[in-house]
């Protein structure tokens, strides 16, 4: 039996994750970090299966004592501080987490067994303001963010252990993607959130900031089995992985509302607290290298995705409020 462990685990990627190798005869161990508010909501009906170990991407000696211990196969970096608007407010502690936590688990795993193979998450926010569209793997990076900054050193850091080392160090470069377990922070499940509140008669407003700002936005539980199919490769190697097509912040509201039958302009304001200091404006993917070489796909398109997102806040706002 394969074993992998996986950081980030109570996240949405580690939750849709953990099913996939769940479901591919994986023993998986999730890695959580002793805090007051761990939130096992994502993995609540998988978690009897899952082995969860106390570690931390800011401590050395846990990642250590983890591998040393439970011997995995393979291991998927999904922990980060993942919230671009956060990284403004705490930018040292999103460098820590982010960039060099990456560091002190590719040093662990070449202190303890240099065989096990290595899935670094690396993110569409690294190429920031865009060098030429769509982006690829050899695109430039011009992070606009702390957290895109971080991300761009946990890449390099990732390809160099890799060239180093020897290490089967994989960077997957994933654009924004999405699902009911995306938290509320995010652009496309707060439209959903929203959209369900409103419909059920909560509430009447909508916040955003820029509605011009485009992204490629795709299902989260068909990107983690990119991540997987990444590390089955004979050879690591980076990997872009998208829609390929783009969209705006206002087609997705004008998606959203229109499923349930709302003008999104009758609910939507745009607040200045919500623009970033410096904006990333159009970030679309071209995924052919991953298409190519592992035969990968997207499987659920734009409009299901944010109508399945709908659904499920529907349902939620239901049980919140008691409502039949």
């Amino acid at each position: 039996m394969p074993k992998a462990l996986i950081t980030g685990i109570t996240g949405q990627d580690g939750s849709y994750l953990a099913e996939f190798l769940l479901e591919k005869g994986y023993e998986v161990i999730g890695m959580i970090r002793r805090t007051s508010t761990v939130n096992f909501s994502r993995i609540q009906h998988i978690q009897d299966k899952i082995t969860m170990v106390s570690g931390d991407l800011l401590d050395q000696g846990s990642l250590i004592n983890i591998l040393q211990e439970y011997q995995p196969d393979e291991v998927y970096n999904l922990a980060a501080q993942s919230f671009v608007p956060t990284s403004w407010e705490q930018p040292v502690f999103t460098g820590e987490v982010t960039a060099l936590g990456v560091t002190r688990i590719l040093e662990a795993i070449r202190a303890v067994d240099k065989d096990i193979r290595f899935y670094q998450a690396s993110s569409s926010e690294m190429f920031g303001k865009v060098r030429e569209v769509p982006q690829n793997e050899d695109t430039p990076f011009y992070p606009r963010s702390p957290y895109g900054v971080a991300k761009v050193y946990g890449h390099w850091i990732t390809v160099n252990y890799r060239e180093s080392y020897g290490l089967h160090a994989t960077s997957g470069i994933l654009f924004n993607h999405t699902s009911p377990r995306r938290g509320l922070e995010f652009v496309l499940r707060k439209i959903t959130y929203h959209v369900a509140k409103i419909k059920l008669g909560l509430t009447d407003k909508l916040p955003l900031g820029n509605l011009d700002a485009k992204r490629d936005i795709g299902f989260a539980g068909d990107y983690v089995r990119a991540m997987w199919m990444m590390l089955q490769q004979p050879e690591p190697d980076n990997y872009v992985i998208a829609t390929g097509e783009t969209h705006s912040v206002r087609e997705m509201c004008e998606e959203a509302f229109g499923y349930v039958d709302l003008d999104w302009r009758d609910y939507v304001v745009q607040d200045p607290r919500f623009m970033r200091p410096a904006e990333v404006d159009l970030l679309v993917g071209d995924y052919s290298k991953a298409r190519r070489v592992l035969g990968w796909e997207p499987t659920v398109s734009f409009r299901e995705l944010v109508r399945m997102m709908v659904d499920a806040d529907l349902e939620l706002v239901k049980q919140e409020y008691g409502i039949e």
